[in-house]
């Protein structure tokens, strides 16, 4: 997908080729490995918290299954003391619990949520507490792969966008969605090399010569 998505993105648009060229390839990868549910579950222990922090406790959590795989009547059987002395506050607790009792319940079909499509898992995904929408996108585009999400509500994208695009300030919903209705099929992609440029420890917006280039592809 990687190599036909970049060229689709080179052709369409002129500042995202220009983002494609100083980033370099596309190092986009799922992570598949383990359940959906653990999947989940990592998402919602990492809220707000830094990625050591996170993945401390998140291995505190796995430790507390033993030998077993992660799964939600496991987890509905943890006591709140030991959720507690892993590190998760009372409020992820609460959190954890819910989406344990819903994917129990067949609520949200975890195991079968890949044979959605991406709208159909985003509402599944929601209905969890603690789960809003940009965190079911990133279960679509990390989780699942799916080739055409643009998290339009993702700090890191629109402050790309406002560099590369040169918006006024941050850009809205509306303008991001605008701006990458082009990248259609490949949104995933073009989302990863928005993150990718602010990333970049020496990134810069394209040049002054570039943007008449800039505004044409803003027309669009």
């Amino acid at each position: 997908m990687n190599r036909k998505a970049v060229s689709h993105l080179r052709r369409v648009d002129p500042v995202m080729a220009g983002i494609i060229e100083r980033v370099g390839p596309c190092r986009f990868r799922v992570s598949d490995g383990g359940s959906h549910f653990d999947a989940v579950t990592r998402s919602i222990v990492y809220q707000q918290l830094s990625g050591s922090a996170a993945a401390t406790i998140h291995s505190r959590l796995i430790a507390l299954y033993g030998d077993a795989a992660p799964a939600p009547a496991l987890l509905l059987g943890i006591p709140d003391e030991l959720l507690r002395g892993a590190g998760l506050s009372r409020q992820k607790i609460s959190y954890l619990r819910d989406l344990a009792e819903r994917v129990e319940a067949g609520d949200v079909p975890l195991d079968s949520i890949h044979e959605l499509d991406d709208d159909a898992v985003i509402d599944a995904l929601t209905r969890i507490k603690g789960v809003g929408r940009w965190t079911a996108q990133m279960f679509l585009m990390f989780r699942l792969g799916r080739p055409d999400v643009l998290p339009e509500l993702d700090l890191g994208v629109r402050k790309a966008i406002q560099r590369e695009y040169r918006t006024r300030g941050l850009p809205s919903t509306e303008r991001v969605l605008k701006i990458g209705k082009r990248w259609a099929p490949y949104r995933t992609i073009a989302s990863w090399y928005l993150w990718a440029s602010m990333d970049m420890k020496e990134a810069k917006p394209v040049p002054r010569q570039s943007a008449p280039l800039a505004r044409a592809a803003r027309a669009k």
